[in-house]
């Protein structure tokens, strides 16, 4: 039995061959309509979410399958006091798969640990987001065709957002990624991401603190938002939340097929003008998520088309 706890517990041949299966999902939905009749997936939310746990539901219910599972923690047994790890051995009774989201970091893998059924990280804390991390990547391959030779842009909150951290990670294995790394002085990537990760592997990469100075060598700006919930003060969180607005005076200044990915939601980091813009992709990234995470519950599930 195989969990997801990072993107890095598969190899790059076993992604690939993920990918291969999304977009086969994608162009054929009707095909994969019953692979997964008669199972579940208990979607286990400790902290809101929009996108992520509805792309999990409603990529079981593409499958055939069923859901189950709670939306803050609020509304579970935590609230008495439940470990996570007893939750998920008495969902394992009523559940096949289950994505866990918590604001721990490491809560999925002690559940994983324990677990009679695959778990899914669906992102702790600040650590990993790997099912995101899964979509980034089938996007990038999707609009560019590839995932080697390209620059890619990381825009603002580096410090915390665990989106940034998975996809950093994910990428150094492919040939020829290059980082520019964009933020402020407060928000830089960690140094530990930048020493154990970046600079032992030898990767080309740069930091920047403006925008304009970045984005027209980008192939890739993957935008992120200031996230409110990680400051532990209302002044920082002010005073970083409008440092970067992504709008169509600096997309003037990109290449003509630079793709903007954005893991959402957005807070107005991105002007509303650059939706018209067809190198948007922020949208298009939900969509191929779904495909994606579709692929992935098969994976972990052993379920082909009969």
């Amino acid at each position: 039995m195989r969990h997801m706890m990072s993107p890095l517990d598969f190899s790059v041949d076993e992604l690939e061959s993920m990918m291969d299966l999304a977009v086969q999902i994608e162009n054929d939905p009707e095909k994969y309509a019953h692979v997964c009749d008669g199972k579940k997936i208990a979607t286990l939310f400790y902290e809101p979410s929009t996108r992520t746990r509805l792309s999990f539901e409603t990529a079981m219910l593409n499958l055939g399958g069923s859901v189950i599972g709670f939306s803050s923690a609020s509304s579970s047994s935590a609230t008495k006091g439940e470990s996570v790890a007893d939750t998920i051995r008495v969902v394992g009774t009523f559940a096949d798969i289950a994505a866990i989201r918590h604001p721990k970091e490491g809560a999925p893998l002690v559940a994983s640990q324990v677990s009679p059924i695959p778990v899914i990280n669906a992102g702790d804390g600040g650590h990993q987001h790997p099912t995101q991390t899964l979509t980034d990547l089938f996007t990038i391959r999707s609009l560019r065709g590839k995932i080697h030779d390209l620059t890619i842009g990381l825009c603002g909150d580096l410090k915390f957002g665990r989106t940034v951290h998975s996809l950093i990670t994910a990428l150094i294995r492919y040939p020829n990624i290059r980082f520019v790394l964009i933020s402020p002085e407060e928000l830089r990537l960690p140094s530990y991401i930048r020493e154990d990760v970046l600079d032992r592997n030898h990767i080309a990469y740069k930091e920047v603190t403006r925008l304009e100075d970045a984005i027209p060598e980008l192939d890739i700006l993957y935008m992120t938002r200031v996230q409110k919930e990680r400051f532990f003060n209302e002044e920082d969180y002010v005073r970083m939340k409008d440092f970067y607005i992504l709008d169509k005076e600096k997309m003037d200044l990109a290449k003509e097929d630079m793709y903007v990915l954005h893991p959402l939601p957005r807070v107005n980091e991105i002007a509303v003008e650059v939706d018209s813009d067809p190198r948007a992709a922020y949208f298009r990234q939900v969509r191929y998520g779904m495909y994606i995470r579709e692929a992935l519950i098969m994976t972990l599930l052993e379920v082909s088309v009969c």
